[in-house]
């Protein structure tokens, strides 16, 4: 049954499974920094981790800032979720051990232009090292690109959602 699941699944799929099992998904209690991507703040991942203790300062990159800016101002629900999720730190670091602190370039044209191929993604990676923080993110290939450069990472799979099956009326049948 394992075997015809594998053999089921395409090439990439396996070499993604393969790529998350070397990922670290386990919080480390101890005080640090942390750097924090936009795919964890998106998928609400923040709140959850300081409540289970996570300790020390959280820096947010300005331009995990101006995506959730960029995708709020389009209409884009994430944005708007994003925005929320980092203006509700403020009111926890009032009951939790946490420092939050906003960080580092803003995208200029050449970021934006070349987002798709990971230039704003690079951006938050360089704030990660040059701060010596855990890099925090829901993004695979952000996550393996952060460990191919000797970041810590702390890799949150995003629940999937799978959409409901919808079945149709034939009005052939009857």
């Amino acid at each position: 049954m394992a075997k015809n699941k594998r053999q089921k699944q395409s090439r990439s799929q396996q070499l993604k499974n393969k790529a998350r099992k070397t990922l670290n998904k386990k919080l480390n209690k101890k005080k640090q920094n942390y750097v924090v991507d936009t795919s964890a703040i998106v998928n609400k991942f923040l709140q959850r981790l300081i409540e289970q203790g996570l300790t020390g300062k959280i820096i947010i990159p300005d331009a995990v800032i101006a995506e959730l800016e960029n995708l709020a101002n389009k209409g884009n629900e994430a944005g708007f979720i994003g925005l929320d999720e980092v203006a509700n730190l403020h009111n926890l670091k009032k009951r939790f051990k946490i420092f939050i602190q906003f960080q580092g370039p803003r995208p200029d044209i050449k970021h934006i232009k070349y987002a798709r191929s990971g230039e704003i993604d690079a951006l938050i990676r360089n704030l990660a090292f040059k701060n010596r923080a855990t890099l925090i993110t829901a993004d695979l290939i952000q996550a393996k690109s952060a460990q191919a450069y000797g970041i810590e990472v702390l890799f949150l799979r995003p629940k999937i959602i799978k959409p409901k099956k919808r079945r149709f009326l034939d009005i052939f049948t009857r």
